[in-house]
């Protein structure tokens, strides 16, 4: 966990909790002309979906995304994994396999040693290596502050591409990893984050979504996104708007990350879990008393997130036998999706 260069220290915010919040992009996409129609394109920027999609044949269909931010962790190394396996899961929240990757490196030259950001780098290309496929070019530019990502290129049939907007009435919602990094992220900041803690944010934040193209195979997942800057309830009201219906999830069968959970307890948040409240709390129901921590974890921005799935109540075995075989041993149901007006019900409360 140490390191001689705290990447940290170079930027305002980190990860995920770097998005732009989600009203603040609303406005700013609203004015935005409406592009021309391309009969080809399956996914554009109509439901705020994770990745572009162009058919390009009865069989094929390309699938391109990019996401990049600045650093979370203070290891160099570390940095690049987690920023490189973000911008994969966008591929894989599609139904997708990805199939190469680009980087996009923005340097302080001036400030960080030359094998620092080698190191950032090298940790990029060890998940694409992981992931099976090449990092195969990138661009660079000289910056104000530590930016690294990737533009990532996947490949999927027509047929098994999933949509965040396709949940269907009565479907179980399953959720592929464990919530709390952004509360990791704000204990590791102040210096108080424990070794133990460290590696749980880690091993989350590494861990390949590439589950998400085996359930692109199934025709009973109807919608999957993937939870990051927005946090829980951002990344599934977009499912809600999209679909056209309502949200259940009952908080006592959320996983959360065991250090983060007892951080949060003790007051742990980001700023980005307030900015992301204020930008769709209208739109959540809350049970009565509702304790201030645990509204703070349920918009706390996830970096490199799990997946979130909305399946048909008979597929619900199968997805998380899916989840399972691929070692992400906290997949759980946590909801299901409902008719009625786009928004989210919290039920239960520790």
């Amino acid at each position: 966990m140490a390191s001689p260069i705290k990447l940290t220290q170079y930027s305002h915010g980190g990860g995920c909790g770097c998005k732009i919040a989600p009203a603040v992009l609303a406005q700013m996409l609203a004015a935005m002309p409406r592009p021309p129609s391309y009969p080809n394109l399956m996914v554009g920027t109509e439901s705020s979906d994770d990745a572009a999609v162009y058919r390009l044949n009865d069989l094929q269909a390309v699938v391109v995304t990019t996401d990049f931010f600045m650093p979370i962790v203070d290891d160099a190394r570390d940095f690049g994994r987690i920023a490189a396996t973000n911008a994969l899961s966008d591929v894989y929240a599609m139904g997708a396999t990805p199939i190469l990757a680009l980087a996009v490196v923005g340097m302080p030259i001036d400030k960080l040693p030359l094998d620092t950001i080698r190191d950032i780098l090298a940790g990029g290309v060890a998940v694409c290596e992981a992931a099976g496929i090449p990092l195969a070019g990138g661009h660079s530019i000289d910056a104000p502050e530590p930016i690294y990502g990737l533009v990532a290129v996947g490949i999927a049939h027509p047929d098994h591409i999933k949509r965040n907007d396709r949940a269907q009435t009565g479907d179980v919602l399953i959720l592929g990893k464990p919530l709390g990094v952004g509360i990791l992220s704000a204990a590791m900041k102040k210096g108080e984050l424990s070794d133990a803690g460290y590696r749980e944010m880690v091993d989350t934040t590494t861990q390949l979504n590439c589950v998400g193209a085996k359930l692109g195979g199934l025709t009973e997942v109807h919608a999957m996104t993937d939870v990051t800057g927005f946090a829980l309830l951002g990344h599934l009201l977009e499912m809600c708007r999209g679909s056209k219906l309502g949200a259940t999830i009952h908080y006592t069968q959320l996983p959360i990350l065991p250090t983060a959970l007892q951080l949060a307890q003790q007051g742990y948040a980001t700023g980005a879990a307030e900015r992301n409240w204020s930008s769709y709390g209208a739109e959540v129901n809350l049970p009565r008393d509702f304790p201030e921590w645990q509204r703070k974890l349920l918009c706390d921005p996830q970096t490199s997130g799990g997946l979130l799935v909305a399946c048909a109540p008979s597929a619900v075995a199968e997805v998380l036998a899916a989840f399972h075989a691929d070692g992400f041993a906290a997949a759980c149901v946590i909801g299901q999706m409902e008719e009625g007006a786009a928004r989210v019900s919290v039920l239960g409360k520790a």
